[in-house]
């Protein structure tokens, strides 16, 4: 029998969650996913090296502003690692937007087309990128926008319907809800294990899923965040799956029979929801993992962005 990763895709689109380029070379993803946190564990290898010292010569010749010189040169890193991405898989890389620009709507779309520019300067189309954006309000009102200019948009650190609606609503590409992080708010605030068929991120991807499919949206549901393949297996048929590359070879050397959890013809009808800004403000604060999630979420891919900010200072001084 062919192993549950091979039965995998032959249901649902198999991304990789890493920066490792020998870990996407050898896995053969269709997709890439990368973040703050991704990037700098990425940049901390010597695969790396040439792109950094390169990165760093290039910003000692640049005058200005030092903070802006920083951000300039983290952000080049941040594109030498989705281009070489883009060398090893036939479809998108996502690329993220700072973090610290989480609640900045202006501020994340002029980060966004500076991205897509600087992809385009490589010979890399904005059609192979998808630019990852947190699922604020603010988030999610820069979507809204660059969608209507044809970049399409990743909105990640989604960890509620009401986060999902208001995406689609925005004409989002595509969502990245985080599975594993719902279940670790859970099992922490219970106390509980859960199984697959209870797993509360599980759920709500499921839910997610099927309020798409009953109201024909065609935003593409990317479940993300994994903590073991009971969950990934609870969204076999999900339209995407990000995984990482340790969880993709558990599944690689599972030969067992793996069933479809979704599909998207078999879904039980459910109304739309109209959402506005004041609708989704309450929601949210209605949902405390929601709430504690995003803000945690947020804080860490600030974080790992101020190190590599910090790396790259250091250098530049040295």
């Amino acid at each position: 029998m062919a192993s549950k990763l091979d039965q995998l895709r032959e249901m649902t689109t198999v991304v990789a969650d890493t920066g490792d380029i020998k870990a996407v070379a050898k896995i053969k993803p269709v997709d890439c996913t990368t973040n703050p946190s991704i990037v700098l564990k990425a940049l901390s290898t010597d695969m790396f090296d040439e792109q950094f010292a390169a990165a760093i010569k290039w910003g000692k010749s640049q005058s200005g502003d030092s903070d802006a010189v920083v951000d300039a040169v983290a952000s080049r890193l941040a594109i030498d690692v989705g281009a070489a991405l883009v060398d090893l898989v036939p479809g998108r890389v996502s690329t993220e937007v700072d973090a610290d620009l989480s609640f900045n709507t202006e501020g994340s779309i002029k980060k966004a087309h500076e991205i897509i520019a600087a992809y385009e300067e490589r010979g890399i189309g904005r059609e192979r990128i998808l630019i990852k954006l947190a699922s604020t309000w603010e988030g999610i009102r820069a979507c809204e926008v660059l969608q209507k200019e044809g970049i399409d948009c990743n909105l990640t650190l989604l960890f509620s319907k009401c986060q999902a609606i208001a995406c689609a609503d925005a004409g989002a590409f595509l969502i990245s809800p985080f599975v594993g992080r719902i279940l670790d708010w859970y099992k922490k605030a219970t106390g509980e294990d859960y199984t697959a068929e209870t797993d509360p991120g599980v759920l709500s991807v499921r839910s997610i899923y099927n309020y798409y499919k009953s109201n024909d949206i065609k935003t593409v549901v990317m479940g993300a965040s994994f903590r073991n393949t009971g969950e990934i297996e609870g969204l076999a048929g999900c339209d995407r799956l990000t995984i990482s590359p340790n969880l993709l070879e558990e599944l690689e050397a599972d030969q067992g029979k793996l069933e479809r959890k979704l599909s998207p013809d078999a879904f039980e009808p459910e109304p739309k929801v109209e959402m506005d800004e004041q609708t989704f403000r309450w929601m949210m604060n209605e949902d405390a993992m929601a709430t504690e999630k995003l803000a945690e979420g947020i804080r860490n891919f600030a974080a790992d962005l101020g190190k590599l900010r910090t790396r790259v200072a250091k250098e530049l001084n040295a």
